[in-house]
């Protein structure tokens, strides 16, 4: 690894930090006992508690070993103003380097950080992390990434989202690439369709000020599900590493598209009511503590994309994802074609089921459905699905963004082009949505979401 020595958490007292960010870091220093690591937090908030609060995230996930022990050891908070360039030269001032400084920020306050360090006299070899989003929209990108750039160079920036270091999701680069099986089948001529889906159970779950402000669009396809599509759908490398995967992603978001051009065909809003999930019973959304009614917040977005290329043009893409949806789906699943001829003794190709792949996002449960039997089969035809399990990971998803940090490693962090790129397909959508073009639908919480 890099010899980074101090991480400093700026927006420390967030849920972000406490519950994804620390034990991610607890999971690493677990896995690599030779790495010492001083936390340093901060934010406006007074100091007390930030040792407890690492040493709880620590142990949520049974952090332990002699770098874990050195990091809740060295643990400590310095509160200030991030916007403020005398509070972040004296927190620059008061660590030791070299120094990776991580924005647990909304983007918004991120650029006006980076605009007051941009007259500090900076540490040579400060790494900047940047949590998503990137920007709010494709013009507040450009002008981040502008920012970030008078700061340090590109090899030492990092735009962190963790749905690329989900175990899920590195298990299908390899599922895809280390198989002679899967690769020949990953094109335009065998599969029929793509999906990218992560519902939830959860409603809002006390995240108005965040969430009511961005909505399912933004939250998660955006910042999540085009990254993981360019990643499922890029061209082979001919290397894994930090020069040839965000180049392929970036390519495979370049050429994304709002299916037959048209965003308002393409998608679908819809925002929840009140019913009940697994039992719990949820509010209308608009009833939900700090929610504007007036703003049309979607929680509920669902758009299908085409990737312009020689490999994927005419397959659609389908993203979503949903808050308050019973029996949710979370996974990636490639739909093959049907046969392409007719039998006369089995079922027509169009009634024979096709062959779907999935590997599930949360659960790391991996299936391929199948047909088998036949005419000869006094059972005839019947469905099986193969399936596994994965073993248990070691590294939490922000445990790998970490890992790809402190080791100077770019592979799975987000280009600024593929960032701005992502802010261009969206706000094709996001301007469907504003004049009315995609209708917001209802659905009662609980349901699968809207018709």
């Amino acid at each position: 690894m890099t010899n980074i020595r101090t991480l400093i958490i700026l927006g420390a007292t967030g849920d972000l930090t406490s519950r994804l960010l620390l034990p991610g870091l607890g999971t690493l220093l677990s896995s690599a006992p030779d790495l010492r690591i001083d936390v340093v937090g901060s934010s406006r908030e007074p100091a007390e508690g930030w040792a407890q609060v690492v040493a709880e995230a620590f142990d949520s996930v049974g952090a332990s070993g002699p770098a874990a022990a050195h990091t809740r050891e060295t643990a400590r908070y310095l509160a200030g103003d991030v916007t403020d360039a005398g509070d972040l030269e004296r927190l620059l001032d008061d660590v030791e380097g070299p120094v990776c400084l991580y924005f647990a920020l909304p983007p918004a306050v991120t650029a006006r950080a980076c605009e007051a360090m941009a007259g500090l006299d900076l540490p040579e070899d400060l790494v900047l992390a940047l949590e998503k989003p990137i920007g709010s929209d494709l013009g507040t990108a450009r002008e981040l990434n502008r920012l970030v750039g008078r700061l340090v160079p590109e090899e030492r920036t990092f735009r962190v989202d963790h749905f690329l270091g989900m175990p899920a999701v590195l298990n299908f680069v390899g599922l895809r690439f280390a198989n002679r099986l899967l690769e020949p089948l990953m094109s335009r001529e065998h599969v029929e369709s793509v999906e990218i889906v992560f519902d939830e159970t959860l409603g809002l779950e006390g995240r108005a000020g965040f969430y009511d402000a961005a909505g399912a669009l933004r939250d998660m396809i955006q910042s999540h599900l085009l990254q993981v599509m360019a990643l499922v759908m890029m061209e082979p490398p001919s290397s894994f590493d930090q020069v040839e995967i965000p180049t392929l992603t970036s390519h495979v978001l370049r050429a994304a598209k709002p299916w037959q051009g048209d965003p308002a065909l393409a998608a679908v809003r819809g925002r929840y009511t009140a019913g009940d999930v697994d039992g719990r019973e949820l509010p209308d959304y608009t009833a939900e503590d700090g929610v504007d009614p007036g703003r049309g917040t979607e929680t509920f977005a669902q758009v299908v994309l085409e990737v312009d290329t020689w490999r994927w043009n005419g397959v659609p893409v389908t993203l979503r994802s949903g808050k308050a949806i019973g029996n949710p789906r979370q996974e990636i699943a490639i739909t093959f074609r049907r046969p392409p001829h007719d039998y006369e003794q089995l079922p027509r190709s169009g009634d024979v089921a096709p062959n779907v792949l999935r590997m599930g996002l949360e659960e790391e449960q991996l299936s391929l459905e199948l047909n088998v039997g036949g005419p000869f089969d006094s059972r005839g035809m019947t469905r099986v699905t193969l399936s596994s399990g994965m073993a248990r990971p070691g590294l939490t998803a922000y445990g790998s963004v970490l890992r790809g940090v402190l080791e100077g490693d770019h592979t799975f962090s987000v280009r600024g082009d593929a960032a701005e790129q992502g802010w261009r397909i969206v706000d094709e959508v996001l301007a469907a949505f504003e004049d009315g073009r995609v209708p917001l639908l209802e659905y009662p919480a609980g349901s699968s979401g809207p018709v």
